[in-house]
């Protein structure tokens, strides 16, 4: 089983630039597939970005499309959001997620077992 650890997160101001990471351990990384999700106060969690277990394939949420970009290096076990331009609307909790990667994609966040614990991003406008 997957255990899954955030960090990056912080105080940064409109327009700037935050790199997120997610430091697996506990299982073969290159087993999972992976996501990114956050959730704003009084807000559902939301889907961010998806990646295949090869980096063959990524998807975005139409949001932040352009503007965050999700990778990862299966030989460090780690996953990543870098993320530009941020605004106000980008505040919230950061999770990264993860599911077995031959059962397909998905963008809800039931369908991902594995999360992290969650790293704040705040945007100062």
């Amino acid at each position: 089983q997957v255990q899954l650890v955030e960090s990056g997160g912080g105080l940064v101001q409109a327009g700037g630039s935050l790199r997120l990471s997610c430091a697996a351990s506990g299982g073969t990384f290159a087993n999972y597939a992976m996501g990114w999700f956050r959730q704003a106060p009084g807000k559902e969690r939301e889907f961010v970005a998806y990646i295949n277990w090869s980096s063959a394939y990524t998807n975005y949420a139409d949001s932040v499309k352009g503007r965050f970009t999700i990778s990862r290096d299966n030989a460090k076990n780690t996953l990543y959001l870098q993320m530009n331009s941020l605004n106000p609307e980008d505040t919230a909790v950061y999770f990264c997620a993860a599911r077995n990667r031959f059962l397909g994609i998905t963008t809800t966040p039931k369908e991902f077992p594995y999360w992290g614990q969650g790293t704040q991003v705040t945007v100062s406008s």
